[in-house]
């Protein structure tokens, strides 16, 4: 499975060739991250299947974005994409490959939208980007891992550069959780908009 998104990968439209990157705290951001999905999304035919893949573990504070943002898309039940990673069942470094396999038998060339956590400078902890092409989960701890996802979103939970796994499990659960939330919720807006249903908000954080 490894580079398996590198090879089947559609061209990004032009308006979302350039990545964003907001602070969670932006007033702005919901809408900003909202819209950038749905260039990417109002692009694809009705008939690829949308696979949201969130990475992570909940043994790990700053590594529990994912399955943070893949519950609360679970509690927001919506037939319109297929979603893996939750807290309860997380994807991690030990069933990635699985379940990369499962979705590529599921699916005839799925979209996969890839979420998970990084560290990062100083300046950039607290910030959620979009960028098109998959993420490399554990890249930051040295892990050689399968790429994930045709975009990805990741959040920047802490300062990468030295003693990641300590980092990591260190972070501030409150800005994980916060940045979650948004994450999950500027997925939901997105997909329902671009496939035509009603927008279900759940609470933000203050």
């Amino acid at each position: 499975m490894n580079g398996a998104w590198e090879k089947h990968s559609s061209p990004a439209p032009e308006s979302a060739a350039l990545s964003l990157k907001i602070p969670f705290n932006d007033p702005t951001v919901l809408q900003r991250l909202s819209q950038q999905l749905e260039y990417y999304l109002e692009a694809l035919t009705p008939e690829r299947r949308i696979v949201i893949v969130c990475v992570g573990t909940d043994r790990s504070t700053g590594d529990s974005l994912g399955p943070l943002v893949g519950t609360a898309l679970a509690r927001e039940y919506s037939p319109l994409f297929d979603l893996y990673g939750t807290l309860e069942e997380p994807v991690h470094a030990m069933n990635l490959g699985d379940t990369l396999l499962r979705i590529m038998r599921g699916s005839r060339q799925p979209f996969v939208i890839a979420v998970d956590a990084c560290l990062g400078q100083v300046a950039s902890v607290g910030c959620i980007q979009i960028g098109s092409g998959p993420v490399r989960p554990g890249a930051g701890v040295n892990k050689e891992l399968p790429p994930v996802g045709d975009i990805h979103m990741t959040g920047i939970v802490n300062v990468g550069g030295f003693m990641e796994y300590f980092v990591l499990q260190n972070t501030r659960l409150n800005l994980v959780v916060k940045m979650s939330e948004i994450i999950a919720q500027s997925l939901l807006n997105a997909v329902q908009k671009t496939r035509s249903k009603p927008v279900i908000p759940f609470a933000l954080p203050d």
